[in-house]
């Protein structure tokens, strides 16, 4: 057995704990007596007969780690042994799952179920006090649920999604051990001038999952495409000079995600400087990221580290402060500095102030941010700044009055190297922060 498996069979009892702990707040909140989860089920494509691929609800796989088989089932009500109904269909055209023999299925009462709509029989007779969470509505409404996804429990169960448990971050450490070793293969096809789309086969192949493993979509971007923010094109021919590659992709292990980005360059003058400078700023700011400490003001001091690049880097003729204040830095780097992660790869509550649900905004300047939470011991958050050449935004700063501040000869020097991000994953705890990234070994 190797380590990461004996560390998640003995931390995983103790999990399922604590997310009976989180139901039975959640259901005293709702006066009811039970949750039935709904794992999902397939969907077909519009007039086909093939189905898109599976995602698992997110609530479902925070139980336990099943994240590939649809027609699942969970009743919990945060006392008793949790019930698992587990599909295993009699079925020649595809692959049946095995019964679940694994280190979580002692903690679960495990009811395999044949077909998918005789579900009934195994869920609570009278429903009027539990209640159905899915996405499925008229699934829920035809088994007889009125109550559906309630306010206050969801409310409740996303808040405290954020605070991981020590099973959930040894699943987080592991992925972020898969996806360093596939970003080095994937920088070694970039050095060794493979297209994009062969950089993204190097990196699939080094972390053993698939498209649709892998927690999204791989950004893969050579030159100008890396000031695309969300690049998924994958060209299959190389260029014929390779100046740039930005790749921000991750991994998945038991439902958890890793979402790392790094950006390498060819170049030894300029654009190089801006790469390493971005870098110091990633982890300068990751530093910051202590309980107590407010993650918009992490945000704003993004904006005051992307400034001294603009102004070191003499791409703008104005003091830092002065280029935030006049909101040049938006240009460069118009997303936010990241995202609580977890269960889901943008995960659930960034914008709530408690776990009641009261809404906690981005602020108005700074609308893409995705998250507005207060820092606290047991979360996990990305921190990702960015400095990019974005033609649309470069012609919207041209046409403003603060253009006169642009040195444009050096932005159209620079623009053909498309842009900088780089992205860790940080733990936090009481006293230290554990950037689970750069300690897997990814400078």
């Amino acid at each position: 057995m190797s380590d990461f498996s004996a560390q998640v069979a003995t931390l995983y009892p103790e999990h399922v704990q604590y997310m009976q702990g989180l139901t039975q707040e959640a259901l005293a909140r709702e006066g009811l007596d039970g949750l039935v989860i709904h794992s999902g089920q397939a969907k077909r494509m519009f007039l086909d007969d093939n189905h898109y691929p599976f995602h698992v609800n997110p609530q479902f796989k925070a139980w336990c780690p099943i994240t590939d088989n649809p027609n699942c089932w969970l009743v919990v009500n945060g006392v008793d042994k949790p019930k698992l109904i587990f599909y295993r269909p009699d079925d020649f055209w595809h692959k049946v799952p095995p019964a679940p023999q694994d280190f979580w299925t002692d903690q679960f009462e495990i009811v395999l179920l044949a077909q998918a709509n005789q579900v009934e029989k195994h869920l609570p007779f009278d429903k009027a006090r539990y209640a159905y969470i899915g996405e499925y509505i008229e699934v829920a409404e035809a088994l007889g649920f009125a109550n559906v996804n309630p306010d206050r429990a969801m409310h409740y169960l996303h808040f405290h999604r954020a605070y991981k448990t020590d099973y959930e971050l040894v699943c987080m450490r592991e992925a972020n051990r898969i996806a360093v070793g596939a970003h080095h293969a994937a920088k070694a096809a970039f050095l060794a001038g493979k297209s994009e789309f062969d950089i993204n086969l190097a990196y699939l192949d080094a972390a053993r999952q698939g498209d649709n493993t892998v927690p999204y979509n791989n950004i893969i971007a050579l030159n100008e495409h890396a000031a695309i923010l969300h690049y998924t094109v994958y060209e299959t021919n190389a260029p014929s000079e390779s100046r740039t590659f930005l790749i921000d992709a991750g991994a998945s292990v038991n439902g958890y995600a890793a979402d790392i980005t790094r950006t390498y360059t060819t170049d030894k003058g300029e654009f190089a400087k801006i790469v390493q400078a971005v870098d110091e700023l990633t982890v300068a700011l990751a530093n910051k990221l202590t309980p107590n400490h407010s993650y918009v003001e992490i945000h704003e001091q993004a904006h005051s580290g992307i400034a001294i690049i603009l102004e070191d880097r003499g791409i703008v003729n104005l003091p830092a402060q002065d280029i935030v204040a006049k909101g040049i830095t938006k240009t460069f780097f118009p997303h936010g500095i990241g995202h609580m992660l977890g269960l889901q790869v943008h995960d659930v509550a960034g914008h709530v102030n408690d776990d009641r649900g009261t809404p906690k905004p981005a602020p108005e300047a700074h609308p893409f941010l995705r998250c507005t939470r207060t820092v606290e011991a047991r979360h996990v958050y990305t921190i990702e700044p960015g400095l990019y050449f974005i033609d649309s935004l470069l012609a919207r700063l041209k046409s403003s009055p603060e253009s006169m501040y642009i040195n444009w000869d050096k932005v159209s020097e620079l623009q053909p190297f498309g842009g900088v991000r780089v992205e860790d994953n940080i733990v936090v705890h009481p006293t230290h922060n554990e950037n689970m990234t750069r300690e897997q070994g990814l400078d």
